[in-house]
């Protein structure tokens, strides 16, 4: 009997039991359109359950017509398209409050979006947030949230009654290479990750609502600090508050966002030197205070800031923000000067912790890369020398370091043909570098027309269905997407 390249009734009841949870979590935006009562202003809280009750319908539809597929195998290649169609699908069913509601009437700009939830990046083509009602606003923040950690991660994790194999689903979504598990099995993990996730978004909740944030603001920003994602209640981002200490807050669980969840995990366990010895890590600290130095000296000399305190509080935010590719802003670093913007352009690319919601190409792999460029010095001056690279004290094998080069090679030269993509329908050159490395590492804010003061409505309605798709890539790590394209990946053996 001839084996099936894919199993099409696994892919459909999977996706089926994503659309349900993502009616349900639509519901959740509900109690704010009761409280501040909109239905007497507009008509947002029917748009919501319509579009939660048609999400749920197609959901459980899909559901009843593969139910015999519930405890069947998924196979590799199941799984790649399990993730990447789920999210497609997740964004095609969240972006139906958006349009219903009229909050954003077009469905490109709609899709681009929720998309931008969904993978944390942040780019919004909003350029009136605080225009929109408060239950959209809260289901615009509920999709990075959602995307924070993966909503196939959270699947494998709250329903365990799905009756199958979740390894293949966790690898195609786990962002970023990371060595250390927390638990073997991957439903135990996942309920670890969730409930530090969980943790930190209550936490953070509270903690701002004492710094003087409404309950609705600080939700909101609590869900879109820990998801690394950066969509704000307001127009004007974080910088709208004004307040030291609201900025700290966010600082702090920034930083807390970035880093390897597994790390945190052993924190909690008190297992500090696990911390200690963990390379990208340390490198991940000292990047960010390195920048910070370095960039609240530059603003200082060059008397770009009233004192070189309110200099470096602007500094650690943005530095913050960027190398974590949330994208909160409390000031425009695009107005700092060419080499300020140049360092931010930089930044763009890098992305903070391994196995945590950053985006970008992550820490891990820059280390990783400039080893191994030095060591190659050695090599050449002893030939018949074994100089394997090292990392936490280990040997790194040669597959991850094969790996990492072709990461970076897929990375750049994506973002050499979508800026080339972009000049060519007649975006200007910042522009189509800055957004098109800001979405493949799922940032948010570039520089020129999309800098951090401004909105993606300009760009033409094709440009954002590119960008939409280099978020998507970005988010589920290049391969995962690409391998899609291969004739290989649909070849029979």
């Amino acid at each position: 009997m001839t084996k099936k390249i894919l199993n099409g009734g696994v892919i459909l009841n999977v996706i089926g039991t994503l659309l349900i949870i993502n009616g349900i979590l639509m519901l959740f935006s509900l109690p704010f359109s009761l409280y501040y009562q909109e239905d007497l202003i507009s008509k947002v809280y029917s748009d919501i359950l319509i579009s939660s009750g048609i999400t749920l319908l197609c959901g459980s539809l899909m559901k009843i017509f593969t139910k015999e597929y519930k405890n069947a195998e998924i196979r590799k290649r199941d799984g790649y398209l399990i993730v990447v169609c789920g999210w497609i699908c997740m964004s095609l069913f969240g972006c139906l409050p958006f349009i219903l509601s009229g909050a954003i009437p077009n469905f490109t700009d709609a899709f681009f979006e929720t998309m931008s939830g969904f993978t944390t990046t942040g780019s919004s083509i909003l350029d009136d947030i605080e225009s929109l009602p408060k239950a959209i606003l809260f289901w615009r923040s509920m999709t990075q949230w959602i995307g924070g950690m993966g909503i196939i991660v959270l699947t494998i994790a709250i329903l365990p009654l799905l009756g199958i194999g979740g390894m293949e689903l966790f690898v195609a979504e786990a962002p970023g290479p990371t060595k250390d598990k927390i638990h073997p099995r991957i439903k135990e993990t996942a309920k670890r990750l969730w409930l530090i996730y969980l943790s930190l978004t209550i936490i953070e909740t509270i903690i701002l609502m004492c710094c003087g944030l409404n309950f609705f603001d600080a939700i909101n920003h609590s869900m879109t600090t820990t998801s690394t994602g950066g969509f704000s209640t307001k127009q004007a981002s974080v910088a709208a508050f004004n307040n030291v200490y609201v900025e700290t807050v966010i600082v702090v669980f920034m930083l807390l966002a970035g880093t390897n969840f597994t790390l945190l995990y052993f924190g909690l366990k008190l297992k500090f030197k696990k911390i200690i010895n963990n390379d990208e890590f340390k490198w991940y600290l000292m990047s960010v205070l390195g920048l910070v130095v370095v960039l609240s000296c530059v603003l200082f000399f060059q008397d770009r800031t009233s004192t070189f305190l309110h200099g470096f509080r602007e500094i650690v935010f943005q530095v913050v923000s960027i190398i974590t590719t949330t994208g909160f802003s409390t000031a425009d670093y695009t107005l700092w000067g060419p080499f300020v913007t140049f360092i931010f352009f930089l930044l763009l690319f890098s992305g903070a912790s391994a196995g945590s919601t950053s985006g970008g190409i992550k820490i891990v792999r820059i280390v990783l890369l400039m080893k191994n460029g030095f060591l190659e010095f050695k090599r050449r001056l002893h030939p018949k020398a074994i100089i394997p690279v090292q990392l936490n004290k280990e040997s790194v094998s040669s597959h991850i370091i094969y790996n990492l080069l072709a990461f970076i090679f897929l990375y750049l030269f994506i973002f050499t043909f979508g800026a080339i993509f972009m000049t060519a329908l007649g975006v200007d050159f910042l522009t189509s570098m800055s957004s098109v490395a800001s979405a493949l590492s799922n940032v948010g804010p570039g520089i020129e027309n999309v800098g951090p003061s401004n909105s993606y409505s300009s760009l033409p309605d094709i440009c954002k269905w590119l960008l939409a798709l280099l978020m998507l890539m970005g988010r589920l790590e290049l391969f995962t997407v690409a391998v899609l394209f291969t004739p290989h990946f649909w070849k029979r053996n």
